[in-house]
């Protein structure tokens, strides 16, 4: 007859396996939901901030209808404002409020597919449809590529990257952005095979195709995408490069903590774009 202690060793033993067979059919199956996560209500809208705007329902290719705001500027540069992987245009309009009134920037704030009011379901390729989509509103809108500037923050960093690499605009500017979904789950998850992560994004094998001038913001406490990743993206691109690290930033809280020096980094790299 087996001594208790060695039953509990067993049962401890299988419940560690059962949890770990769990966890990774959940990620198998499932893992959209450890990438993605969307809301549906908007926190605010241009209106609420005194922003001049116009409501904006894109196209995309394959048929999803995106919603969003085209806040008006001076009409001499467009910002294609991509955002993370949470929430929605809604918690953006600070910044753009400040893109807009600072340096007179139109800015074209739209929700990626399953966020805000756009219908579908995100995924990697229906994020990089949505660009296209995004991009197309901008130039019939009146803006040509060298009057169009991409801006991607964490995932949206990934975003404009995937569009400029094949789509030409006047510069992109990138912030907090990490080298791959693959090298930021073997960060957070180094348990999991890389075989296992479906989603790409593949900033470091794209980023040396994107020949528009570049301005990569780094938070310098990054706790999800290590400063060591923007810093091997700025290494590896090509052409017109600028690093700036945020001291003391954290991914979440990039212009809050950067302050004036952020926003000069932003208006020195908007300076320097052809005219």
């Amino acid at each position: 007859m087996p001594r208790p202690a060695v039953t509990l060793g067993f049962l401890a033993i299988g419940i560690v396996l059962l949890a770990a067979v769990l966890f990774f059919t959940v990620f198998v199956l499932r893992q959209d939901r450890l990438l993605y996560f969307p809301t549906r209500r908007l926190a605010a809208t241009p209106q609420a901030l005194g922003l001049p705007s116009d409501d904006v329902t894109v196209t995309t290719e394959d048929g999803e209808r995106l919603q969003g705001w085209w806040i008006r500027g001076s009409g001499r540069r467009v910002v294609l404002f991509f955002h993370g992987n949470a929430g929605n245009i809604g918690d953006r309009l600070e910044r753009a409020k400040i893109l807009s009134q600072r340096f007179g920037l139109d800015v074209l704030l739209v929700d990626y597919r399953g966020y805000g009011g756009s219908s579908g379901s995100p995924s990697e390729e229906g994020l990089y449809r949505d660009a296209r989509a995004v991009y197309r509103a901008a130039v019939a809108g009146g803006f040509e590529p060298r009057r169009i500037v991409l801006f991607g923050e964490s995932l949206g960093a990934a975003v404009a990257i995937d569009l400029a690499s094949k789509w030409a605009c006047a510069g992109v500017v990138l912030e907090t952005p990490f080298l791959s979904i693959p090298e930021l789950a073997r960060l957070h998850y180094p348990f999991v095979p890389a075989s296992l992560v479906r989603s790409r994004f593949d900033n470091l094998a794209k980023i040396a195709d994107v020949a528009a001038p570049k301005l990569i913001f780094v938070a310098e406490r990054d706790e999800v995408a290590p400063p060591s990743h923007g810093r091997r993206l700025w290494e590896t691109a090509r052409g017109v490069r600028e690093l700036f690290v945020i001291p003391g930033a954290h991914h979440n809280d990039t212009y809050a903590v950067g302050g004036e020096p952020y926003w000069n980094a932003w208006e020195r790299f908007l300076g320097e774009l052809p005219p």
